[in-house]
């Protein structure tokens, strides 16, 4: 009898045990639930569609059983977003994403309150507790395309279509000029902002004028750059340098290149370190590290010159290995 006594208290701590490591092993394999909340839409061909995309491919690569992802768009007033974030973390969302330099106070309001979320914001790089900041370096894309526009113009004249004069926007601006400067200081780099993230109207109004003031290449950042680079194509004769993504789509004779980010890499840094415990990193965009590129567009790279792409890919590889720092304002 002793000896069945001593059999049954075995086997229940054995079941004890691979009990408790079955729940161990279900906590680190916990269903990601992802909020992604966008200033635009998910087709705005910028800023948001680009990090929609990159969600999207982190779930393609995980599962749709493991990363569960919901969108809220045209949340771009923080009052509004600051609503959808909370109701998110309600519904037991564990991560937040609020696309936006202009979520940053929101979140820094609403993350004490979900300890066991993590939310993220950018472009931003004060990090803390549950919130990442994600910091595109824009300025070191900006830069090469600041020499393929430095190099390539006729009337020395080359116009930036701005949103609101902060974040990432001047980081780009910033960077672009000094690749112009880099490679022809008799350049005029002439920039306007419309005091918008989505103004496409004003966007296009503000790309004819540097067009009709003789700028042949144009560039600028955020959502709002669609109706300038529409302004563009119909004006003919004008090259457009994008950012955020690919934009060649909508103008294939227009669209000459792109700084693409590559979201889904800061997507999932975000959620390894979520499912490790790891909150409050700032997280960085940069060609060392692969999270931005530089494409040609194939329907037009033939008339860029091999000595642009020469100094292109020279300057690349001196940002990459550092010998070459692309300045930013001190402020």
């Amino acid at each position: 009898m002793k000896r069945w006594s001593w059999i049954l208290i075995v086997v229940l701590l054995l079941t004890t045990v691979l009990t408790a490591c079955g729940g161990k092993q279900e906590a680190q394999t916990e269903k990601i639930r992802l909020a992604l909340i966008l200033p635009s839409t998910i087709d705005d061909m910028a800023w948001s569609q680009s990090m929609y995309e990159g969600v999207m491919a982190v779930q393609k690569e995980m599962g749709e059983d493991k990363m569960e992802v919901a969108v809220s768009e045209r949340l771009g007033n923080p009052v509004d977003a600051g609503a959808a974030i909370r109701q998110y973390a309600d519904q037991g969302y564990n991560i937040i994403i609020a696309h936006g330099s202009q979520y940053q106070n929101v979140l820094e309001e609403i993350a004490p309150d979900y300890p066991d979320v993590s939310f993220a914001y950018g472009t931003g790089y004060e990090a803390h507790d549950n919130i990442f900041a994600y910091d595109p370096q824009a300025q070191e894309g900006a830069y090469l395309q600041g020499i393929i526009a430095g190099m390539m113009t006729k009337s020395n004249i080359i116009g930036v279509v701005g949103p609101v004069e902060a974040g990432d926007a001047i980081k780009y601006n910033y960077g672009f000029q000094q690749g112009v400067e880099a490679v022809n200081p008799d350049a005029e780099v002439r920039i306007a902002y419309t005091g918008s993230f989505g103004d496409i109207a004003k966007a296009a109004e503000l790309a004819k004028a540097h067009m009709d003031a003789g700028a042949d290449f144009l560039t600028g950042t955020a959502q709002q750059v669609v109706g300038a680079i529409n302004a563009a194509k119909e004006h003919g004769g004008v090259y457009w340098l994008s950012n955020d993504m690919d934009q060649s789509s909508l103008a294939p004779e227009t669209v000459i290149s792109a700084q693409v980010y590559h979201w889904e890499k800061v997507v999932q840094q975000i959620i390894d370190a979520h499912q490790k415990g790891e909150t409050g990193k700032h997280i960085v965009l940069s060609f060392a590290n692969g999270a931005l590129e530089l494409k040609y567009n194939p329907q037009l790279e033939s008339q860029i010159p091999q000595e642009v792409k020469d100094a292109v890919e020279q300057a690349k590889q001196q940002i990459i290995d550092g010998t070459l720092t692309v300045k930013l304002p001190e402020n």
